[in-house]
């Protein structure tokens, strides 16, 4: 039998069989991919439903603002004039001479006061007069329901007369000043300032000066729930 002839009669069968399991596999990887399709496919449309279930939903709201002020906390002394003599300058004192000196003091603030102080000070003009506790100048302060009459020291109170602050050495820090009406707002005292010289000071005293600053401070009335 020649070579022609004997490969005509070899069977065909293992050749066959060869390009089936080549489309077997071709089959099996286009249906996992199709698989894999069907599921993004499945996934998008469950997302897209979750979608229009945002943008149906119902919804309302509302809002509201407050206003807030902070109060004022101010006191004034009253300007110079009549009433208002406390920056009035005074000469030739000698011992037992009193120097009487009015001054308005106004809660201008629409905040009530806890306290008012008083801190007198001669920084560096100090001398025996407010160095010296005992026979150095003493300082009162009186209050007044209504305005001090006289055209002059010494003055009267026509009204109701209370102590605002006792008899003490002229310069002190932060002493506490009874009985003012000004701890309310819009209120004002008419304060008497009286400064005494001893007649105990002796001759070193003579031709003392110094100038004596009064400030004083409010302080807010305690703090409370609104």
């Amino acid at each position: 039998m020649s070579a022609r002839e004997a490969e005509k009669e070899r069977p065909a069968g293992p050749a066959v069989a060869s390009r089936k399991d080549h489309t077997q596999m071709a089959i099996s990887l286009k249906t996992t991919s199709g698989k894999i399709l069907a599921s993004v496919a499945l996934v998008g449309t469950a997302a897209a439903v979750a979608g229009m279930g945002t943008y149906g939903a119902f919804t309302s709201s509302t809002s509201a603002s407050q206003a807030v002020t902070a109060g004022t906390v101010t006191i004034a002394l009253g300007a110079p004039g009549p009433a208002n003599t406390l920056n009035v300058p005074v000469t030739g004192l000698l011992p037992g001479d009193k120097v009487e000196k009015l001054v308005t003091l106004a809660n201008t603030g629409n905040s009530d006061l806890n306290n008012v102080t008083l801190t007198t000070s001669a920084g560096a003009t100090a001398s025996l007069l407010t160095t010296d506790a005992t026979n150095g100048l003493q300082l009162t302060i009186e209050n007044c329901s209504v305005a001090w009459t006289g055209a002059a020291a010494p003055y009267n109170c026509t009204g109701t007369k209370t102590t605002v602050l006792a008899s003490g050495p002229v310069i002190a820090a932060n002493k506490a000043l009874n009985n003012l009406t000004s701890l309310t707002s819009a209120k004002t005292d008419n304060l008497k300032v009286t400064t005494a010289f001893p007649t105990t000071a002796n001759n070193d005293f003579q031709g003392a000066a110094s100038t004596i600053a009064f400030a004083f401070t409010g302080t807010q009335r305690t703090e409370t729930t609104k």
